[in-house]
C-alpha cells in the first residue's frame, strides 16, 4: 500500500506538523510529498519523532544530497558549551533573524533541527515566511523593490552581539568578505521571496538611512503576524525549514544551561537570482 502524509496546519501561512511514523520517514516514500510541502509551508515540525543521529542523516538523505559543515560534519551539535561544538562563535548571530549561507554560491536548501537538551526557560526557535511577506506586499512596495541589490556581510552580524569588537576579531570577520545580493529573490519556481536579515547592511545606491529604515520595515513586516511561527521544543521533536524561503532566530535563554540541537542540512540547488 502507498503510505499517505498525514500533516496538520499549524498557522494559516506558515508551518505544518508532520504525523508520520519514523519508519515511514525513512522509507522515502514521503520524501517527494516532504519536499513539495516544505516549499508551501516553510517550517515542517515532525513533534517528538526522537531521531538518533545516524537516522536524521539518514532521513536527509532521503530529501536529497547533505551538505557538511565547514569543519567538515554531517551532524552538527548546536550548543553554546564549548566542549560540544566548535561554532560558539559563530552561533551567536543565531539570535538575531538571518537565513544560512548568504555568502555562499547556493544558499543551503534547508536545515533540520533535533532537540536533545532544553534551557530551564527560552530557547524556542523563531521562523517568518518570506515568501508570503513578499506575496502581501503592495503592489506599490513590490514595484519600489524591483531591481534594488543589498551588501550582506559576515561582519554586519558581528555588530548586532559585540558593538565594539576589538581589531583582530573585525578583521577576521571582514576576511569573509561580503556579497551583492538582489533584494527580492526570484526562484526558478517562479516565486518571490525577501532576501534579509542581520547579514544585511546596505541598499546599493541608497542614501544609508533611507536604506536602513527601508530594511527595517520589510524586516518588521516579515517577521510579523501572520508570517511568524515560534516553535516551543520538546526534547525529541525534529524541525525543519525551507531556508530559501524562511528567516529564523533563536529565543534567548541562559547561555551556559547546556541547551543541545543536531543539525543536518541539504546542499543548496539554486543561487539567488533577481
Amino acid at each position: 500500500m502507498t503510505t499517505t502524509l498525514e500533516t496538520r496546519d499549524i498557522k494559516p501561512k506558515i508551518a505544518s506538523e508532520i504525523l508520520n511514523s519514523k519508519e515511514e520517514l525513512l522509507s522515502g516514500e514521503l520524501a517527494a510529498g516532504i519536499r513539495e510541502l516544505l516549499e508551501q509551508r516553510g517550517v515542517l515540525v515532525f513533534p517528538k519523532i526522537n531521531f538518533t543521529d545516524e537516522e536524521q542523516l539518514a532521513f536527509t538523505r532521503t530529501l536529497g544530497d547533505v551538505a557538511r559543515e565547514r569543519s567538515g560534519e554531517e551532524v552538527f551539535p548546536i550548543s553554546l558549551d564549548p566542549e560540544k561544538s566548535a561554532g560558539v562563535e559563530y552561533l551567536k548571530g543565531s539570535f538575531y533573524w538571518h537565513f544560512d549561507g548568504t555568502m555562499q554560491p547556493k544558499p543551503i536548501l534547508a536545515s533540520l533541527l533535533s532537540s536533545k537538551v532544553l534551557p530551564p526557560s527560552g530557547g524556542n526557535t523563531e521562523f517568518c515566511n518570506t515568501y508570503a511577506a513578499y506575496d502581501e506586499l503592495s503592489d506599490e512596495d513590490k514595484a519600489k523593490l524591483e531591481g534594488l541589490t543589498v551588501i550582506h556581510s559576515a561582519w554586519n552580524t558581528l555588530y548586532y552581539y559585540e558593538p565594539e569588537p576589538d581589531q583582530e576579531k573585525l578583521e577576521r570577520f571582514m576576511s569573509v568578505g561580503e556579497i551583492e545580493l538582489p533584494l527580492v529573490w526570484t526562484h526558478k519556481s517562479g516565486r518571490k521571496s525577501l532576501v534579509l536579515g542581520c547579514t544585511a547592511r546596505h541598499v546599493v545606491g541608497m542614501e544609508h538611512k533611507e536604506s536602513a529604515l527601508l530594511l527595517n520595515r520589510l524586516r518588521e513586516w516579515a517577521t510579523s503576524e501572520p508570517f511568524h511561527y515560534s516553535h516551543e521544543w520538546s526534547v525529541g521533536d525534529l524541525v525543519m525549514w525551507d531556508n530559501t524561503g524562511t528567516l529564523h532566530r533563536a529565543m534567548p535563554y541562559p547561555l551556559d544551561c547546556g541547551r543541545e540541537l543536531h543539525r543536518t542540512k541539504l546542499e543548496g540547488e539554486e543561487p539567488i537570482a533577481a
